[in-house]
């Protein structure tokens, strides 16, 4: 069974940074896709980064255009975790954000929407204040 922790939420203000984590478990690594969203209250949730891990593609991460240069994602294969690091946070940043896996495509490439990933974690807010 495939469970996902996120962790590293919290309150910073527009300007400052903050490092999400994702710890998996049941989860392989290989062929298989992690990515982060987030959800605010009254809209669909939207994806931010994806990254695909060994197979057929070998390693790629794909970036939302409107987080491109502000975040990165990075996987630490041995500690079975994710990370989302987060700079140059703005107030429009501030929303519920999650961790999801699922299967990669058959060309080794990751899907960038939700209804595509069957494993999520229970989220972690953060706020950004202006």
């Amino acid at each position: 069974q495939v469970q996902l922790v996120e962790s590293g939420g919290g309150s910073v203000q527009a300007g400052g940074s903050l490092r999400l984590s994702c710890a998996a478990s049941g989860l392989t690594f290989v062929n298989e896709c992690m990515a982060w969203f987030r959800q605010v209250p009254g809209k669909e949730r939207e994806g931010l980064a994806t990254f695909y891990h060994g197979g057929i593609g070998g390693e790629n991460t794909w970036y939302a255009d409107f987080v491109k240069a502000r975040f990165t994602a990075s996987h630490d294969t041995a500690a079975n975790t994710m990370y989302l690091q987060m700079n140059s946070l703005k107030p429009e940043d501030t929303a519920m954000y999650y961790c999801a896996a699922g299967a990669a495509t058959w060309r080794g490439t990751c899907w960038t929407g939700p209804e595509y990933y069957a494993a999520w974690g229970q989220g972690t807010q953060v706020t950004v204040s202006s």
